[in-house]
Parts: C-alpha cells; sequence; structure tokens
C-alpha cells in the first residue's frame, strides 16, 4: 500500500498536532487495511515545541514565541517559516519494520534530500536528525563516529516522533530558507552551543515549495514497506 501525500501549506501547529493524534486514534479502532498511511508537509508559523523529556531549562527566552508541551521524543525545537515539516503518519506493523529502523529510513530520506541540493547530510552517533560541515557542506569526508561531538557542525534537519500502537505520528523538520534567530533562544534538541543552519546559510538557493517537493517524495519512497 502507498503512502497518500497531503501537501497543507502554512498551518496552525497545535491543530495539526491534534489532527495527527484524532487520524491515529482512529486508525487503531479500524482493521489496518482499511486505512491507508499519509504523509503531511506542511510549514508552521513560529513556535518552540517541546517533547516528553524536554527541560524548561533550555528554553531560556522564548519571548513572544508561544511553547507547546508535546508528547513527542526528544527535547525543545523550534518550527517558523522557511522549514519544511514532514509528518509520517505509518502503521509499522504493515509496513514490516521496527521504530530503530524507522528513524533510520527518514534520516536516510533527509539525506538523499539534501544530496539532491548538493549537500552532504551526516548522523551523528546517538543524537538524532542530520548535520552538516559548516566548512565543507558538499564535502564526502566522513565524521568520526563518536558520541555527540557538534564541532565544526549545524543541524539542519531535527526528527521527534511519537509511536502508538505501531502507529507513528509528530516527523522531521528540514531547515530550507528561514529567520534561524529563534534558535538562539534555546538550547536546540537539548544541546547547550549546537548551531542550526538551513539550506540559505550554506550557499543553496532553492524555493520552499521544491525543497518539500523533494523532501514528500523521498519520504514516500524510503518509507514504503
Amino acid at each position: 500500500m502507498t503512502i497518500t501525500i497531503h501537501h497543507l501549506g502554512r498551518v496552525d501547529y497545535e491543530s495539526t498536532y491534534a489532527g495527527m493524534q484524532e487520524f491515529t486514534s482512529k486508525r487503531c479502532l479500524q482493521p489496518p487495511s482499511d486505512v491507508r498511511d499519509q504523509l503531511w508537509i506542511c510549514e508552521h508559523s513560529p513556535v518552540f515545541t517541546q517533547g516528553l523529556a524536554g527541560k524548561a531549562e533550555h528554553i531560556f527566552m522564548p519571548g513572544d514565541i508561544p511553547v507547546v508541551q508535546t508528547n513527542r521524543g526528544g527535547q525543545v525545537t523550534f518550527h517558523g517559516p522557511g522549514q519544511v515539516v514532514a509528518y509520517p503518519l505509518i502503521d509499522l506493523k504493515r509496513a514490516g519494520y521496527f521504530v530503530k529502523e524507522y528513524v533510520f529510513r527518514i534520516e536516510e530520506a533527509a539525506i538523499r534530500t539534501l544530496l539532491y541540493f548538493g549537500v552532504t547530510g551526516h548522523r551523528v552517533a546517538g543524537a538524532p536528525g542530520i548535520y552538516v560541515r559548516l566548512d565543507d557542506p558538499a564535502g564526502h569526508t566522513p565524521l568520526e563516529q563518536r558520541a555527540p561531538n557538534f564541532t565544526g557542525l549545524g543541524k539542519i534537519a531535527a526528527l521527534g516522533i511519537k509511536v502508538s500502537r505501531n502507529c507513528t505520528y509528530h516527523g522531521m523538520s528540514l531547515n530550507v530558507a528561514m529567520d534561524l534567530e529563534p534558535f538562539s533562544r534555546i538550547n536546540p534538541c537539548g544541546y547547550s552551543g549546537l548551531q542550526t543552519v538551513d539550506l540559505s546559510t550554506i550557499g543553496v538557493s532553492v524555493g520552499w515549495t521544491e525543497a518539500a517537493d523533494v523532501l514528500s517524495q523521498k519520504l514516500a519512497t524510503y518509507l514504503a514497506p
């Protein structure tokens, strides 16, 4: 069964969060074959979202940006215009893979999206998400894989998921061309001093719509059963 892609445009975070919960709750009451997997692609107005394990001290200057407590994994992150947000609503039991592989597949889709735009994305051991070398975004030299060391790196894609009865919601974000200042008001993903970048700041000029189209197709491909 293929995934159905929905491009939602600019939507409110809290209503989208509620919609994901409602969709997941309903599909748990129906036979798995009756509910097709979906991928929601959108953009949010400025908002900080806090994960279940999130610590208040990682948000030190929210200012006029709302903070929303969520039930996803991970710590605090920021969503705003110029960022592509992807919410895969997948039945993992039907797809035939487990949570660890699900995370790997999402990260792989992000890496392949970046590669499409000439950027090399990297995983950092123990720190979900995708990172780029600030001094050589297109270079292919592998990172030394030791426990989280962000020296010389910028985070370009964040990941935070929830799995309920084998069904996923929440998801990932890819920074395209956004106001990065709000990231300075938090410790992104709980890491002090972690620099956040977007495609624009590393010299890649691409529109939001094109980035969203590429990411959605890569996710649909890599999340397939």
